[in-house]
């Protein structure tokens, strides 16, 4: 079977965001005043072949912990589809 999967990984809320700050001033400097807090991460898709749901998830949570993220500083979501 094929799922896919999208994987977001987001920077630590305990950890400063420097991309997400630059944009949180850019926006007041637009004149938008109404946003805060813009934290920026990474969005990722793939398509897995697994024999089931299960199996897909352990495959893209290696995936994660030994490439795409890194945990002294970021965190990551995991959603599969059929």
């Amino acid at each position: 079977m094929q799922f896919n999967v999208t994987i977001d990984i987001m920077p630590l809320k305990a950890l400063l965001d420097p991309q997400g700050k630059a944009v949180t001033s850019s926006m007041k400097n637009i004149n938008i005043d109404n946003i805060e807090n813009v934290r920026i991460g990474k969005h990722i898709t793939m398509t897995v072949e697994a024999k089931d749901e299960n199996e897909a998830r352990l495959s893209v949570e290696k995936a994660c912990k030994e490439l795409l993220y890194n945990p002294i500083m970021e965190s990551f979501e995991i959603n599969v589809l059929k």
